[in-house]
Parts: C-alpha cells; structure tokens; sequence
C-alpha cells in the first residue's frame, strides 16, 4: 500500500467562480489503483463533482445566491464581511474522495472535478491530494 500527498495551487479572478481541476489532478495522481482524497484547506471554498456544462454551473451561482441571500444581516459580517461565502461552503464540500484507476480518475462520462471559489479573487489557494492504493 502506497500513500502519498501533493497540493495543488489554484488561483481565482472572481468573487465566484467554478473552475474545473480534473486535468490538473489526473496529472498529480502517483498510483494506478487507489482512492485519492481531494481536500480544500480554504473555508471560502468547496470541491464537487458535476458536470461541467455552462448553464449547470450558472444554475449553482443562482442557486446559491438563492438561498443565501443578502438581503440579510450576517452576524458573522462584524468580523469579515463574508458571512455569505462560509454559509455557501457549509452547503458543498471541502473535500471528495474518487477512485483512481489506470493512474487517472475513475469518473463518470460527464463528470468533472471542480474547485469552486466563493470569495474570490484569490491567489495560492491550496488543494491537498492524499493518494492510497498502489
């Protein structure tokens, strides 16, 4: 059993932004048969998996947007106006764990693996790979 850690930068240019990671990851994975965990250390910020087709991940702009709005008071705001971009990552993910196969992603037909960035723009956020298998 092999374990090995790498991160990976990303850097963002809005304030939300979706932006898919796939490529990037598949060329850091180290083993050909394993699981790998996808970790965001970024409390601003979430990993998913989806589909990467422009009016999906408009909708989840909307949606969050929708449901966090900010017609309301954050008490959270008091420390750094952001109170929004925490309660959008509380309602992702920081993380996923894939399975890895033939040294790539195991994904299905339509799915991408995406860092999505909710207090942008911001440089040098730090994605943490953690690969188990062989």
């Amino acid at each position: 059993m092999k374990v090995k850690s790498v991160s990976l930068k990303i850097s963002s240019n809005e304030k939300f932004e979706i932006i898919d990671i796939t490529s990037k990851i598949n060329e850091l994975i180290e083993i050909d048969e394993g699981i790998v965990s996808i970790f965001s250390k970024h409390s601003t910020s979430a990993i998913v998996v989806n589909e990467n087709e422009d009016g999906l991940l408009k909708d989840l702009e909307v949606s969050l947007d929708d449901i966090i709005s900010d017609k309301f008071s954050y008490s959270h705001d008091m420390i750094d106006n952001n109170a929004r971009s925490h309660l959008k990552s509380f309602l992702l993910s920081s993380s996923e764990n894939l399975p890895i196969k033939n040294g790539r992603l195991d994904l299905g037909t339509w799915q991408s693996v995406f860092f999505v960035e909710l207090d942008g723009p911001r440089y040098d956020r730090t994605i943490i790979l953690t690969m188990v298998g062989e």
